[in-house]
């Protein structure tokens, strides 16, 4: 038992796991995800409902979407955003690894008459010969990823874009993780059930790497017969490191604001959206 439970409290280098994948193609915690993903009043696996629909409307309005306009939408899930963006006659391209969630934006599609490619794949091996006017990838996914995994989907990004084509990706800020603390908590069917639909002990270990400006979420599932973890890392940003990140790969960050609805930025804000052009390197 000591032994179990020192393995539970270990502290991984940054990064050092990777299970995003397996948390959105599990049959059971797919489909808690969809449920929050499709839960109109809370912001969980998306934001909510009227959240969503001013941003569209920025970003149509912004960015000047239309009938000649492709888009391609990197972590669609159930088609939130990207029915809004077909319904303003544009061009889209959804793309999410979790079955459930295309299935769904597939059916919504199907009801609604749009005609909207998606495709059911990990967006890091994402492939195509179609080329954007904007790519998209919204709340906050884009922290999820290693700083290896963030440099080939940036690559892939540059590739996808026509010459001056945007990005719009909004971030966790820094601010978030100075009011981050390290904790440990255990509980009995953690977070209702969310991880297995048998009984469970859960552990979440939450720790923080200062110079990297990252946080880790380690849960540790102990059901019955196995044993299962989950790794949700974050990376936080500031204006400056997102804007070198972005430099580094062949973007302009072009303008800041708090949050994808366009809300003038802040200083003290916890999310930080940012409208980045494909620029020529030199």
């Amino acid at each position: 038992m000591f032994n179990k439970l020192k393995e539970i409290n270990v502290r991984p280098t940054p990064f050092q796991f990777y299970t995003a994948q397996e948390l959105w193609t599990d049959e059971h915690t797919s489909k808690k995800m969809l449920e929050y993903h499709l839960n109109e009043a809370v912001d969980l696996s998306s934001r909510n409902k009227d959240f969503i629909s001013r941003s569209v409307k920025w970003i149509a309005s912004h960015l000047g979407i239309d009938s000649n306009t492709n888009i391609a939408d990197f972590g669609c899930g159930p088609g939130l955003y990207t029915t809004l963006f077909a319904e303003k006659n544009a061009d889209v391209t959804g793309i999410d690894f979790s079955s459930r969630s295309i299935r769904y934006a597939k059916k919504v599609a199907n009801q609604k008459g749009l005609n909207i490619d998606y495709f059911k794949q990990n967006y890091l091996e994402f492939e195509t010969e179609k080329r954007f006017d904007l790519i998209t990838m919204i709340f906050c996914d884009y922290c999820a990823l290693s700083p290896s995994q963030r440099k080939t989907l940036l690559a892939k990004f540059y590739s996808f874009l026509k010459p001056g084509g945007l990005v719009l990706l909004d971030v966790h800020s820094v601010n978030v993780f100075n009011s981050k603390e390290e904790v440990a908590l255990y509980e009995f069917n953690q977070l209702d059930g969310f991880w297995s639909s048998e009984d469970y002990y859960g552990f979440l270990n939450t720790f923080k790497y200062d110079e990297d400006k990252v946080t880790l979420d380690k849960y540790t599932i102990i059901e019955k017969d196995r044993t299962s973890v989950v790794y949700n890392w974050l990376q936080y940003f500031d204006q400056d490191s997102i804007r070198e990140e972005l430099g580094k790969n062949g973007f302009e960050a072009l303008e800041f604001y708090s949050d994808v609805t366009g809300s003038i930025f802040s200083p003290d804000s916890l999310d930080m959206a940012v409208v980045a052009r494909k620029a020529k390197y030199t």
